[in-house]
């Protein structure tokens, strides 16, 4: 059962550690994105989160954004070593130099996929059959049978950083699977 919080909205339990994280489970989280640059987005923050808190990445979400110019795909496939470089010592986001260069790799790989219908559509393509029904947080799944395929066909496509775990919650977020709690004011919203 999710928490009850004390406006009397029951929600997902991980929405009420904070502000920002109860306002990103109700405005955003599992609401569907539109474009290519917004799934781009999300893709590689996801990979940036890798071994880190959802919570970090929230906090530095603005400046991950300036410093890839909201995410622009030719922007971030077109970075130089030197950018790369330049990034590295940028305190405001994940300075991590595989993710980084996954970055620019993804965006490379996100361009070519533009003749098959883009990244938004290739991702829509895993989407499951049925959704899950999670009474309680130990019922969410962290993988799927489709994140494991979506995952397995992005790194066939090139990109770096997309695991099944990651992929479900890019799923997740952007309202491929609903998981939120049956409980929660947002699972039938979603």
């Amino acid at each position: 059962m999710s928490a009850l919080e004390d406006d009397g909205i029951s929600r997902c339990g991980w929405a009420n550690g904070s502000e920002m994280m109860r306002a990103y489970h109700d405005e955003e989280w599992g609401v569907r994105l539109e474009g290519e640059q917004a799934m781009f987005e999300r893709l590689s923050l996801e990979a940036f989160q890798a071994g880190l808190s959802w919570a970090t990445i929230l906090r530095k979400r603005e400046a991950f954004r300036e410093a890839f110019r909201e995410f622009d795909l030719d922007y971030c496939a077109g970075l130089s070593d030197r950018e790369v470089e330049t990034l590295m010592g940028n305190e405001g986001i994940v300075r991590a130099r595989a993710k980084i260069e996954a970055t620019r790799s993804n965006a490379i790989a996100a361009i070519e996929l533009r003749g098959d219908g883009g990244l938004e559509a290739l991702i829509a393509e895993f989407g499951p059959a049925s959704q899950p029904a999670p009474k309680v947080q130990a019922d969410v799944p962290t993988s799927s049978e489709e994140s494991a395929e979506l995952a397995a066909e992005l790194r066939r496509r090139g990109f770096k950083f997309v695991g099944p775990t990651n992929m479900f919650a890019l799923m997740e977020a952007t309202g491929l699977v609903n998981t939120h709690l049956t409980s929660c004011f947002r699972r039938d919203e979603v």
